[in-house]
């Protein structure tokens, strides 16, 4: 796996012999896809400069932000832990379609089911007898002037593929420029999908120091 000739190298925000931290842009894929047009990826450019990277989570193609690799086998493996055992605290910031009013005490949370819609696939659907538990919290930011936007703070408690994109839609307010979820006019009102993985919080898995990583969306 190597990246495509010409790729611009991504430095890491963060970098010691255990991990390092990312700042993912959007359009570019975190692993590898399929076909010799997909093999250009943040983990293919990571591995040019540091060999022994191993991816640990992903970000959707279209997500920008914040993303943790491991250096070897031993630190991918307490890293995953982590992750699974939701150790890991994870934002994220998004622009929707229309008012979305905040609710008392400041966070709200959705909760429903998501399997993979085969016929559709990659999509994700939400089903509430055979869909696996999903549960995001999510708080408003700002509505702007015109009230037909509103950024929110997002925290996915579990992590589904394509989570907080179903969960929004299925509020009623998908995220702006999502070619897969949203519908065409609000698709049209981006040119990125505008998601953001804007903070990661966990504990270095070697020294247990608590590490915070932060960065603003770029919209």
């Amino acid at each position: 796996m190597t990246p495509t000739p010409g790729s611009v190298a991504i430095e890491p925000l963060y970098a010691d012999d255990t991990l390092l931290v990312f700042d993912k842009p959007s359009g570019l894929l975190a692993v590898p896809g399929r076909g010799v047009d997909k093999q250009d990826c943040l983990s293919a450019r990571v591995q040019a400069r540091y060999p022994d990277a191993l991816i640990v989570h992903r970000l959707d193609m279209a997500t920008s932000g914040l993303m943790v690799m491991a250096r070897g086998a031993e630190a991918q493996r307490a890293l995953s832990v982590a992750f699974a055992a939701r150790e890991v605290s994870k934002r994220y910031v998004a622009i929707v379609a229309g008012r979305l009013d905040a609710v008392p005490g400041g966070w709200g949370t959705i909760d429903l089911p998501i399997i993979v819609d085969w016929p559709r696939r990659p999509l994700r659907m939400v089903d509430r007898i055979h869909g696996k538990p999903s549960l995001t919290r999510w708080r408003v930011l700002e509505v702007d002037e015109t009230g037909t936007r509103t950024r929110v703070e997002l925290e996915p408690v579990t992590g589904r593929s394509h989570q907080l994109r179903v969960h929004l839609r299925e509020l009623g307010h998908p995220i702006l420029g999502d070619t897969l979820y949203a519908p065409p006019d609000v698709q049209a009102q981006a040119g990125r999908l505008l998601l953001h993985a804007c903070a990661l919080r966990f504990a270095h898995p070697l020294t247990g120091e608590a590490l915070v990583f932060e960065r603003s969306a770029p919209f």
